[in-house]
């Protein structure tokens, strides 16, 4: 099964400058106003390398800089391998979490073996960015993130002694998010963390595009015919999907750019596959789906700049019909429901008007959705944030869910550790 091993990472020297002026999150969040910030902060920030966008050919010139910060002592590699402990304290829905995984090395699998498992589509731009990159610098700058089964808490209990001392490093974040990271060489409990995962699965939970692009940098390098180095592994995070600092946002839904649309026809139309219950305000959106969601039932908020509603969806055998070889467990996601039952029927949004993009809009902030419909988008779709138990259902099945299903919070930080391929 799973083939996970500590490493030597990369790490920044305290002659590059403060921990927290170094890190950032992770590249596909960070506009080009928020990159700039950074790096007019310290001009190391690890998003020099992430992001690229200086040069004609940024991509070479993160190479450079990869290679200048190795020969100037700002980055350097770990003398023993290790596990790399790494922990957030945040606070979500008004309370405060505590997550704790460990970042290590993963052998490279295609996910038809079912051993690394994803749950939603990627982009191909995404995923050529991200290649381009590697091909550039031969390093993995950030962690992908995957679950493990662990109903008895076995790797959690291990971890637990490795969390006695002082940290490594530890910061907290401009989202008041607190990063801790301990450094853990191998010995026989690092051993006993491993052998743990022969018989289990990962499931991505953030990093499918940096996945498929590791499989096929390797390959590339592979038919290349020269030096392959580490490349059959990469970086990841691993966390259990039983921790209770786990905490999954929903990712809401604006439409607009919709021939035609018309929000009373719409309504009347979405009658024929879900109960429509007029709503006083947006406001009142999110109570009511916290109410279904408590109870374990279906149901999106809906705004059209005027109107609010709940759309709970009551029958779920009408999915049968609609997606007939597909799993129960994909069916009957909130995402799966919204997309099959009203986008693409009745906003003609199918598979190919999302990767074309135009149409849809996802943002995990309700006022942000809800403030984009009131400035001339069609709607917005308020939605009730997937289970953890569902994403791992979908995996199993060997299907995908719809792209932005799902958004961690908090992401992992990007600068802590870093894997050196080549």
């Amino acid at each position: 099964m799973a083939n996970i091993a500590p490493f030597r990472a990369l790490r920044f020297t305290a002659g590059a400058g403060d921990i927290d002026e170094l890190c950032c999150p992770p590249y596909d969040i960070i506009s080009d106003d928020q990159r700039r910030a950074f790096l007019g902060t310290n001009e190391k920030n690890i998003i020099r390398l992430e992001l690229p966008r200086e040069g004609e050919n940024p991509y070479a010139v993160a190479g450079d800089t990869l290679k200048a910060w190795l020969e100037s002592g700002a980055l350097k590699q770990d003398d023993e391998p290790a596990l790399y402990v790494y922990q957030e304290e945040f606070v979500a829905y008004g309370k405060p979490y505590t997550l704790r995984g460990f970042t290590c090395t993963v052998e490279l699998q295609p996910f038809s073996a079912g051993v690394v498992l994803p749950h939603e589509e990627t982009l191909s731009k995404a995923k050529q960015d991200r290649f381009d990159l590697m091909c550039a610098t031969g390093c993995n700058f950030s962690q992908i993130y995957s679950l493990y089964d662990d109903p008895d808490r076995a790797v959690d209990a291990i971890l637990d002694k490795f969390c006695t001392s002082e940290p490594a490093a530890r910061f907290t974040d401009a989202d008041d998010v607190i990063h801790s990271l301990w450094v853990v060489p191998d010995c026989d409990d690092v051993r006993a963390v491993c052998q743990l995962f022969e018989d289990k699965k990962l499931y991505i939970a953030d990093g499918h595009h940096r996945y498929e692009t590791a499989l096929r940098y390797r390959d590339h390098l592979r038919a290349e015919g020269g030096e392959t180095g580490s490349s059959d592994r990469v970086m990841m995070f691993l966390c259990a999907m039983q921790h209770d600092g786990l905490v999954v946002f929903p990712t809401h839904r604006v439409i607009h750019n919709i021939d035609g649309f018309d929000s009373m026809n719409f309504l009347k139309e979405a009658a024929a596959v879900c109960e429509v219950l007029p709503l006083a305000n947006f406001e009142d959106i999110e109570p009511r789906l916290n109410a279904v969601y408590e109870a374990g039932g279906k149901a999106f908020g809906y705004y059209d700049g005027e109107k609010a509603a709940l759309l709970t969806v009551s029958d779920l055998d009408q999915m049968k019909a609609l997606l007939p070889n597909a799993s129960q467990a994909l069916r009957e996601l909130d995402v799966t429901l919204l997309h099959s039952l009203l986008l693409e029927r009745l906003c003609g949004i199918d598979k190919a008007a999302m990767a074309a993009g135009g149409k849809l809009t996802y943002t995990r902030d309700a006022a942000e959705a809800k403030a984009l419909t009131d400035n001339g988008a069609d709607a917005c779709f308020i939605l009730n944030p997937t289970r953890v138990t569902e994403i791992s259902a979908v995996a199993r099945e060997g299907e995908k869910m719809p792209q932005k299903s799902t958004y961690f919070y908090p992401k992992l930080i990007t600068g802590l550790t870093m894997n050196k391929l080549l």
